[in-house]
């Protein structure tokens, strides 16, 4: 398939023919103040393994000057088209390859980024390369098997830092001499340049071992980077993996580097981490805040060793490099010693996990070993089944064979394959040999098949209060509507967890069965002549991936008492579980925010106070009966504006409930509050009103048409950086004006030069819950766009639109009757199809969730 996209047959063919030796890239980036385009030189030394044969190597560039190889200049008129050289008449053995070209500078977050800070004025140069965007900066064989050695050398403006994958040298006139990697991908490749500020310390491990740290960000930053507190996460993973992978890390330095502008949360290129600088955090941040940040430093650090030292052979894989990963940066935050997060299963439980049965239920869910035919493909599977399915199930495998077992596999793994690629079918292997247990039965029910089991407890009692017989059923629904496999019962590890009430009132476990499950139904003998208790609760300790189903009993219990679990993982599990009865429409939307509002208060996870606080603002927003809808938000919001009055001065919960009233507040009194608060007026004792939290008033005063354009401005001048722009440009999205929607919609779809990071915000200002009526007229100009946008725009900023502008939030049959029928006839690649009925299905799950409402008023 020609153009940009690139076929795994395609990579076999050439991954069969080709063993690449070395890069030597050069590139100029002495313009970089200016933008445009800068030079950039590749020389790529390579064998092939037959005479005469052809191949070809992936550019994208705006112009190609030369093309040489082994000597001979080729005709680029001939040989370049569709992002691609052509090499023909290839020497058995040896080659030498010298392309020449100018390449662009992007504001997509894709290839060589560059970004202005209105701060300072300098520009900010970083590279993000996965999926297959290396080729955006040099001539490269863009797939993740043809590894090779990369020598950058770069010439940037004077007082800059260039920042790589090797260590920093020091620089000559301005030129910037890197040594080679080590063998890698090209795609964790990467190069950061511009005035960048930066702090340095050491990593120092057993046997002399001394790894070089360094942190850096935007001078406009600096005042507020905690370099302490991400150097003392960052050790503490190196302690627990070197410990765990019984290797040791495998790169000459470890630099963490927070850039503008990212579209990911971070990318694991080998050395040279790159982070949102979201992260450093400018306001006050509640502890959930901090615990995500922890777990992507981790996350990043995990991968050096699972993903850039072993590589995947081919983006199906792509699901174990993410969820081991995730799997081992949570594990490591949940056991490390002297780590601040041990509850770290919790979250989990609360945001991955949910994220996960989320993605399960769409028409687009797939198995997590999932195929994969070509890039378009692998660029829309970074997803809550590559992530968070996957991390779950490896949870499970983990719990299956055993945890010392798993990591002596891992080893043996890793020293196996070290600097090679790999299959899944390498790392099955060494877990089958050291814990004894046959994988390939488990591997085919598990990461093979798609779909999400249903587990619900059986019991029996006599007239005692005696169990005297429980089992467990299985069930596996129908997959959704376009879904591909049939439904599959599984193994699962799991434990059954026993509470009772205990004198203080408190659910606490007297008692606990772990023990596999297969089939329909799977007695459970060891429970039985036990007291029946007062909540039996399946999968506790969340081992596996599934749905789980409370007993009449165990379902009163807890809808009364579901904030008196001593524990917060249980308590974590319940939410889940009311939170996906809601979504399937088995809990109306005004029994979830009667559960949440008797419960919250006993809530001390503050990051699951923050994911009811999101979950009950959707439930009302998409799945309550629209003639309920505001009196449901009436309740909420007034429940929100007393919890912040009542809260703990200065606490996490207190600016957890702030941000939570602004999001809803929708009286004249409680705007009127919002604007004193802003200004002063009325001070709540303990909350810090911050340069963050100023934002989310202002943007919501914006969005009720009490602010306009002045008041916009005005913050803004407060406030004159990149994340301010940021802020300004959802306010101004935000207002309740057809002139206001009409500006946004144009600057997004029909002039469409924004920068990634201002598009994402100007979309996310557009949407606003509760301007419906005003939104209305875009559902068919969305649609008439919509594929345009596809074909004509970088795929990171083709997906902000086609999810972001979606009109997900007009709940009714006529939005599913035009998917189906711009579905029906707009022909749209399978990338877009696959986005374009993940958002038709949210709309129709949405319509069921509210008949269900309706049905129970």
């Amino acid at each position: 398939m020609p153009g940009t996209n690139l076929t795994r047959e395609e990579a076999q063919r050439r991954a069969a023919l080709l063993t690449v030796d070395s890069y030597e890239i050069e590139l100029d980036l002495s313009g970089a103040q200016d933008g445009g385009t800068y030079r950039s030189a590749t020389t790529v030394r390579f064998d092939a393994s037959e005479a005469g044969a052809e191949t070809f190597i992936d550019l994208v560039a705006p112009t190609v000057h030369e093309v040489v190889l082994n000597g001979a200049a080729l005709d680029v008129a001939a040989v370049f088209a569709d992002s691609r050289i052509a090499l023909t008449g290839l020497a058995a053995g040896p080659n030498e390859l010298k392309v020449i070209a100018d390449c662009a500078y992007t504001n997509t977050g894709e290839g060589l980024h560059r970004f202005v800070d209105p701060v300072d004025q300098q520009a900010y140069l970083y590279t993000q390369f996965e999926v297959p965007d290396a080729r955006r900066v040099f001539a490269s064989f863009e797939q993740p098997d043809l590894k090779a050695t990369f020598q950058f050398t770069v010439k940037a403006p004077s007082g800059w830092t260039v920042i790589s994958n090797s260590p920093t040298p020091e620089p000559k006139d301005d030129l910037w001499v890197f040594e080679p990697t080590p063998r890698i991908s090209s795609y964790i490749t990467a190069l950061i340049a511009g005035p960048y500020h930066s702090v340095h310390s050491s990593y120092e491990g057993a046997d002399g071992q001394s790894v070089p740290l360094g942190i850096y960000c935007r001078p406009s930053l600096a005042e507020f980077l905690d370099a302490d507190e991400i150097f003392a996460v960052t050790r503490q993973g190196f302690d627990w993996f070197q410990e765990k992978f019984d290797y040791a890390y495998p790169f000459a330095k470890y630099d963490q580097l927070f850039v503008p502008e990212f579209n990911a949360g971070a990318m694991e290129n080998a050395g040279a981490v790159t982070i949102r600088d979201q992260y450093v955090f400018r306001s006050k941040v509640t502890n959930a805040s901090y615990e995500l940040r922890a777990e992507t430093i981790l996350h990043e650090l995990a991968h050096m060793w699972f993903g850039d030292l072993v590589t995947m052979e081919w983006w199906n894989d792509l699901w174990l490099n993410e969820s081991f990963a995730t799997y081992t940066s949570i594990a490591c935050q949940a056991y490390a010693e002297g780590s601040r997060w041990p509850h770290s299963w919790t979250t989990f439980a609360n945001t991955m996990k949910t994220w996960a049965y989320r993605q399960d239920q769409l028409p687009s869910t797939h198995p997590i070993m999932a195929e994969i035919g070509d890039l378009d493909d692998v660029l829309v599977n970074f997803d809550g089944i590559t992530y968070a399915k996957g991390a779950s199930v490896l949870k499970q495998l983990v719990a299956y064979v055993g945890m010392d077992e798993f990591f002596q596999g891992v080893q043996a793994y890793f020293k196996a394959h070290a600097f090679g690629n790999t299959r899944l079918s390498d790392l099955l292997g060494a877990l089958e040999k050291t814990s004894g247990r046959d994988l390939k039965t488990w591997s085919k029910a598990w990461l093979e098949t798609a779909g999400i089991n249903v587990l619900r407890p059986e019991i029996a009692v006599d007239d005692a209060g005696v169990i005297t017989s429980f089992a467990v059923r299985q069930e596996a629904p129908a997959l959704p509507v376009g879904a591909k496999g049939e439904p599959t019962l599984r193994p699962h590890r799991i434990a059954i967890g026993l509470y009772d009430l205990d004198a203080a009132g408190k659910l606490v476990r007297t008692d606990r069965v772990e023990l596999d499950i297969d089939g329909e139904l799977t007695a459970v003998d060891a429970l039985v002549g036990k007291a029946r208790p007062a909540v039996v609760l399946l999968n506790d300790d969340d081992l596996s991936y599934a749905k789980v189903r409370l007993d009449e009993e165990s379902l009163r219990v807890v809808t009364e008492h579901l904030g008196d679990f001593a524990e917060s993982l249980p308590r974590a599990l319940s939410w889940a579980s009311a939170w996906d009865m809601t979504r399937d429409g088995e809990l109306a939307t005004r029994d979830y925010l009667a559960l949440v509002l008797s419960g919250i208060t006993k809530e001390s996870d503050i990051g699951v106070v923050q994911s009811l606080h999101r979950q009950v603002k959707l439930a009302i927003d998409l799945y309550a009966a629209p003639e309920w809808r505001d009196a449901g938000l009436t309740q909420w919001t007034e429940a929100t504006l007393a919890h912040l009055r009542t809260a703990e001065p200065g606490s996490d919960h207190q600016l957890a409930w702030a941000r939570a009233f602004a999001a809803t507040a929708r009286t004249p009194q409680q705007l009127d509050l919002l604007q004193a608060l802003l200004t002063g007026t009325e001070v709540i004792e303990g909350l810090a009103v911050d340069t963050e939290l100023r934002w989310a008033f202002v943007e919501r005063l914006a969005a009720t048409g009490v602010f306009d354009e002045p008041d916009i401005a005005a913050e803004l001048e407060r406030d004159k950086t990149a994340a301010g722009e940021r802020h300004a440009a959802t306010a101004r999205a935000a207002r309740p004006t057809a002139e206001a929607k009409a500006e946004a919609w144009a600057s997004v779809v029909e002039e469409g030069n924004l920068p990634n990071a201002v598009q994402e915000a100007v979309i996310g200002g557009f949407v606003q819950t509760d301007q419906r009526e005003l939104l209305a007229p875009y559902s068919a100009k969305f649609f008439d766009a919509v594929k345009g946008v596809w074909e004509s725009r970088s795929y990171e900023i083709a997906q902000q639109i086609a999810v972001g502008l979606y009109p997900a939030l007009l709940v009714s049959q006529e939005t599913l009757d035009a998917t189906d029928a711009w579905l029906s006839s707009a022909q749209p690649n399978a990338s877009l199809r696959r986005l374009m009925s993940e958002s038709r299905a949210g709309v129709e799950r949405a319509l069921r969730a509210q008949s269900a409402d309706a049905e129970s008023a």
